[in-house]
């Protein structure tokens, strides 16, 4: 008993009881914020490795970083990021962050089908698709039902089969080998069902984009209901965005 209360002593509470308003601790990089302080665009968006930064005016697509922080190590005066987790929305170009611009990111409720919010807004059941991912979405897709944060609680779940699930998550940037097991795991979901991306690579491919390993004609057939920005997506931003999506009112 006297070791498990030296842990709480240390430690705090173990349990999130609000996600909606809980603060991420430690160095977590969430919405970036761009000053209009003059500064050689070309060589910052020459930093980017995912080539999320394009210049005139300058932006960063959220969809495509990956959150390494070369922009704002180099250029501090121009870009910081805050601790906002909230970083899902269910149209692509919301994932954008302009410079002067002072914008949460959120879901558009007039994008939001009314047979979502309908049917799936106190009971959400999801299977996981990791399609060539690297297993950091994974993880985040795993704690978001831990003990700390307890997705369960607001009745979304994952299943372990397709024909048991309201919708479908993917993760990873959608490699080749895993493109017929993908359309073929979505086709096996009873209609209506929803498509949620989580993470840099499954929004746009990340670093992989325009590779060969890759085929991404999926989402060309298919389109996305909630994108979920992260390299990898913290809980907090993946509880928030699916709450946001099934709970959302216009």
């Amino acid at each position: 008993m006297f070791d498990n209360l030296k842990i709480m002593w240390h430690q705090g509470k173990q349990y999130i009881p609000d996600v909606r308003t809980a603060k991420v601790p430690g160095i977590f990089r969430g919405r970036p914020v761009i000053t209009a302080v003059k500064v050689d665009e070309e060589r910052l968006a020459g930093l980017c490795p995912a080539g999320a930064i394009t210049t005139s005016p300058l932006c960063i697509d959220l969809g495509k970083c990956t959150f390494c922080g070369e922009c704002a190590l180099h250029f501090k005066t121009k870009i910081s990021f805050t601790a906002d987790y909230r970083l899902a929305s269910n149209s692509r170009e919301r994932l954008v962050v302009r410079e002067g611009e002072e914008r949460v990111i959120s879901v558009d409720p007039l994008l939001v089908r009314k047979e979502v919010r309908r049917l799936f807004a106190n009971s959400l059941k999801l299977r996981q698709i990791s399609a060539g991912g690297d297993n950091s979405c994974e993880w985040e897709l795993n704690a978001s039902n831990n003990v700390q944060f307890d997705m369960s609680r607001f009745g979304i779940e994952f299943v372990a089969s397709p024909r048991h699930a309201d919708g479908i998550v993917i993760t990873g940037p959608i490699t080749r080998n895993m493109a017929t097991a993908l359309e073929k795991c979505y086709n096996a979901v009873p209609d209506p069902k929803v498509i949620i991306l989580v993470g840099t690579d499954a929004i746009s491919g990340g670093i992989f984009a325009n590779t060969p390993a890759v085929d991404r004609s999926f989402l060309d057939r298919h389109k996305p209901d909630l994108y979920i920005a992260g390299n990898p997506a913290h809980p907090l931003t993946i509880i928030n965005g699916m709450l946001d999506l099934v709970k959302c009112k216009r």
